[in-house]
């Protein structure tokens, strides 16, 4: 019998009992508020006069006139860049411990984004209130017995002067609860090497050693670490190797265009847990089964905005016109994509995150993430946002019985002058370049109307290249330390997108695949 299981769940189930969910409207109000209050005597609190906002009568609307939008590159350029030459009290008050990087979706540079001791303190209990989440799946006793394998960069962090360096899943892990330890594999050890292959491979070889119950990471990441552990062990799925698997806390991304090919490295169904942990902040968690939506974390330092998700608000670059309408958390719809701003504990003010989303659920506040601005591609009026083309990939794996669990896509003027939208599809099929071609450009004619009108004037057509899937982890691990909160580019220039077909003719002339 499993007597620590039990124990454990049953504190889990009290705790749940015990902890009333907050009133979300209030939540938010004393989030702002309590950001307002510690950060007025920054230099970026009297240049924006938080003492005045405080004092308003209505401190929601007194903040979102007050302040513009801050992309990463405002942001740093305008206010971080004096916390990187040593200066204090500039966003937030004092100095921050780490900096999370992030290269993002574009650029060769990573961001370096500010995490103070009260964003990690965020980020832990927002990771309590996961596992307090627990309490609504189907898990057994045994459950609470197994280890979690977390796989994400390493926890070697960088130190540079005063403060540390690294992806906010190494710092996170870096700042696991000592209870909690005991559960964490790889291990400290193990987590701590640089090179991803090298610590994958060391994973790889004691896999059989640990009773994994769960497993959380980039879903991209996981399926290479798992194909690694099947084939250096010679089974036919992961669960020949962890039977007790029951638990996948997938994040940062949609789970959907995956979800094919990482179940397919199963030997029976896991329950798929979705959070929200970007290099920003821990954002939401989904709270109970039979969805893929995830709840915003209200109460944790962090509040939310959002802007309405439409072509007349968004700039080329993926950043916000000066114009566009915020709406508050009581005004937003349903089903209606938005451009999400936060202001944290870690001195980001209405910051641009890069991601879309969505409400599935607004009595719930429940949502999902659906794209990101910089993944609309609109060069010639065709407005197509990244869950279009999801949606019309996953009919493509329905369609031809394949799997495709990586895609990217740009605008490109081709010889004959005309533009065609041209798509690399990771995928292993016998179908045809031009049949995937055609079915793509017909889904997508059915589902957006702005496109079918693009198609008969300023879009030629479109063309496909079919790649192996491994293919885009390396292009992402080439732009970016493999198992980290990459965000790959669903949607690229034309500079970055011959920089991508350059990699890729390479990568295949290397005979690797």
């Amino acid at each position: 019998m499993a007597i620590r299981g039990s124990i454990i769940k049953g504190l889990i189930d009290l705790r749940d009992t015990i902890v009333s969910e907050p009133d979300a409207v209030k939540a938010q109000q004393d989030v702002l508020k309590n950001l307002l209050e510690k950060a007025k005597d920054t230099a970026f609190g009297k240049f924006y006069k938080f003492s005045e906002i405080l004092s308003s009568d209505n401190m929601a609307e007194a903040f979102a006139e007050s302040i513009p939008y801050f992309d990463y590159n405002k942001l740093n350029e305008r206010w971080w860049s004096q916390i990187h030459e040593g200066a204090e009290d500039i966003t937030w008050p004092g100095k921050p411990h780490y900096f999370a990087l992030s290269s993002g979706t574009t650029g060769k540079s990573s961001k370096r984004i500010p995490v103070t001791d009260e964003m990690v303190e965020s980020i832990r209990n927002a990771g309590i209130k996961q596992v307090g989440a627990l309490s609504n799946f189907e898990l057994e006793p045994e459950f609470f017995e197994k280890e979690i394998m977390m796989l994400g960069s390493s926890t070697d962090l960088q130190h540079e002067g005063d403060h540390e360096e690294g992806e906010i899943s190494g710092i996170s892990a870096s700042n696991i609860p000592f209870w909690f330890r005991s559960y964490y594999k790889p291990g400290e050890e193990i987590a701590k090497i640089e090179d991803w292959d090298k610590r994958v491979e060391r994973i790889v070889k004691n896999a059989k050693n640990w009773d994994i119950g769960a497993l959380s990471g980039i879903p991209s990441w996981m399926e290479l670490m798992m194909k690694k552990v099947i084939e250096y062990h010679k089974v036919d799925n992961i669960h020949d190797v962890w039977p007790n698997l029951q638990v996948y806390a997938s994040g940062g991304v949609a789970f959907e265009p995956y979800e094919k090919s990482f179940n397919a490295l199963l030997g029976k169904p896991v329950q798929v847990i979705d959070t929200y942990l970007a290099s920003e902040g821990f954002l939401a968690l989904q709270e109970r089964p039979d969805t893929h939506s995830m709840k915003l974390i209200l109460d944790n330092g962090i509040y939310f905005e959002f802007v309405p998700f439409e072509p007349d608000y968004i700039n080329q670059d993926g950043s916000l016109t000066d114009d566009a309408p915020v709406v508050p958390l009581t005004e937003v719809e349903e089903e209606k994509d938005y451009v999400l701003l936060i202001s944290t504990v870690s001195g980001t003010w209405r910051y641009i995150i890069g991601d879309t989303i969505k409400f599935t659920n607004k009595e719930k506040y429940e949502i999902r993430i659906t794209g990101r601005t910089k993944f609309f591609l609109n060069v010639v009026g065709s407005q197509l946002s990244v869950n279009k083309m999801n949606d019309a990939v996953q009919e493509l794996e329905e369609k031809f019985d394949i799997k495709i669990p990586e895609f990217t896509i740009a605008a490109k003027r081709f010889e004959d002058g005309e533009f065609y939208h041209s798509w690399y599809l990771g995928t292993e099929t016998s179908a045809s370049e031009e049949e995937l071609a055609e079915a793509l450009d017909q889904s997508l004619k059915d589902a957006n109307k702005n496109y079918g009108v693009a198609r008969s004037k300023a879009l030629k057509g479109v063309k496909v290249t079919v790649v192996p899937p491994v293919i885009f982890p390396e292009w992402s691990g080439a732009n970016k330390k493999k198992g980290g909160q990459v965000k790959m580019e669903k949607v690229m220039d034309e500079e970055k997108f011959a920089e991508f077909e350059a990699f890729v003719e390479k990568e295949l002339k290397s005979n690797k695949y």
